[in-house]
């Protein structure tokens, strides 16, 4: 009850915002965080026809979560099903355009007003939702169960920090969590935390992240790239937050005194930041490049900025050491899996929460070495100049990931029911 009355408060206070929810809108389409020609779908204005025939409806947040999915969707579009595929970000929404099956549709998901989520429920008639993670928003699931569509929880965790603050919400955690038709969690004590929320039911199904098939990269640019890079030492700093670059450049002003002509590569998580970072490459003494910009790693370049988007399998491909990004702030880590399918050694910082079994997978395995700020300089220029020694840690990296796998098969398996329900009810 006390629950109910909850969620009802934050309904109302969300309907009473919803009228300045345009103007954030325009506002955050200015700064450049939203696509300025499809600001109704963020209102749950669609901007194709619903397709005839069973459709499933599968959110991620953003690139990470939207990629993790589309081995599902690909499996789905396989049996006859209509993919709409939501995420909340520019970059995301720009690399499904390239990427989603044949036949798949994406959309902006709807801010979490009552009217904007209602009105999409209504245009999409989903026969499911697969929502991806942690990406749970009230109005959202309540909604949808509202409707009659099942929603199911996928490759869903719950870090501590998450799972402190929900346990404080109380009996509205437990009002959320209980309508989710089926929580898949990616690891046991994700699935202990889901369950002590309040979920009805739950089940480990791994990691979607470890299935995920490398980024593509179109083997003449990567040929472009090695040639252009010849004999140099050459290393990368994939998915970079504020405040690491100025640490990559610092390592990378200590290194280059035992290699000289040593190539950086940074690419940034946010690729609008290519000039924040060119410039602090110039305040640093050093010469950089933006790729952005059409310009290319040539003999004078010590810093190269990949500030474009979905071309990270192309520099995986090229180099032998990535230091995964957010990991040196705060942030909890980005997602070191592509780096080590595509054969690359892998550095982290200690914020991984995001990924730590992952991280301890890969560390276990002899394929990924913590670092701090301070340690960065010496173990770079150490693994720089034992090219065996990271041809060792690729292949036990590569070898870690392979053996994490099979998330994929398990969620189709629990997910199965729901689909065989579907194709019955649409004969």
């Amino acid at each position: 009850m006390i629950g109910a009355l909850a969620l009802g408060a934050y309904r109302v206070a969300a309907r009473l915002a919803t009228p300045f929810l345009p103007v954030l809108l325009r506002r955050r389409a200015a700064q450049g965080k939203e696509d300025r020609t499809r600001l109704g779908e963020r209102r749950g204005e669609p901007t194709v026809a619903r397709p005839a025939g069973p459709l499933v409806w599968i959110h991620g947040a953003s690139v990470g979560e939207t990629i993790s999915l589309l081995p599902v969707a690909e499996r789905l579009a396989a049996d006859r099903i209509t993919v709409l595929m939501t995420s909340g970000t520019v970059t995301s929404a720009r690399l499904m355009a390239r990427r989603l099956p044949p036949g798949a549709i994406h959309q902006f998901v709807p801010l979490d007003a009552p009217a904007y989520v209602r009105r999409f429920l209504d245009h999409w008639r989903p026969d499911l939702a697969l929502i991806a993670e942690s990406e749970i928003w009230p109005n959202l699931i309540l909604e949808a169960d509202r409707s009659g569509v099942p929603v199911v929880l996928v490759n869903a965790r719950i870090s501590e920090r998450s799972f402190a603050r929900w346990r404080k919400a109380g009996d509205v955690s437990r009002a959320v969590f209980s309508r989710f038709a089926l929580c898949l969690a990616q690891s046991d004590a994700d699935g202990g935390r889901l369950f002590a929320l309040g979920a009805q039911r739950v089940a480990v199904t791994g990691n979607l992240k470890y299935d995920v098939p490398p980024p593509p990269a179109d083997p003449l640019r990567v040929s472009m790239i090695e040639g252009l890079i010849g004999s140099r030492p050459v290393w990368m700093a994939a998915s970079t937050h504020p405040g690491e670059e100025d640490v990559v450049l610092a390592a990378h002003r200590e290194a280059s005194r035992r290699h000289p002509h040593l190539l950086t590569i940074i690419a940034p998580r946010h690729p609008h930041r290519g000039g924040e970072i060119e410039e602090l490459v110039r305040r640093a003494g050093l010469s950089g490049s933006r790729r952005s910009q059409g310009l290319q790693p040539d003999r004078a370049t010590d810093v190269y900025i990949a500030d474009t988007i979905g071309e990270l399998g192309i520099f995986y491909r090229t180099v032998p050491l990535a230091l995964t990004g957010g990991s040196l702030v705060p942030h909890g880590g980005q997602n070191p899996i592509e780096p080590a399918k595509l054969g690359t050694a892998v550095l982290h910082g200690p914020h991984v929460h995001n990924f730590v079994d992952v991280f301890a997978a890969l560390d276990s395995a002899g394929g990924a070495v913590g670092v701090t700020a301070e340690t960065l300089p010496e173990v770079l220029g150490e693994l720089l100049g034992d090219p065996a020694g990271l041809r060792w840690m690729a292949r036990a990296a590569g070898g870690a990931v392979a053996e994490l796998g099979g998330a994929v098969d398990r969620t189709m398996h629990e997910i199965a029911p729901f689909i065989v329900s579907m194709h019955l009810e649409g004969r």
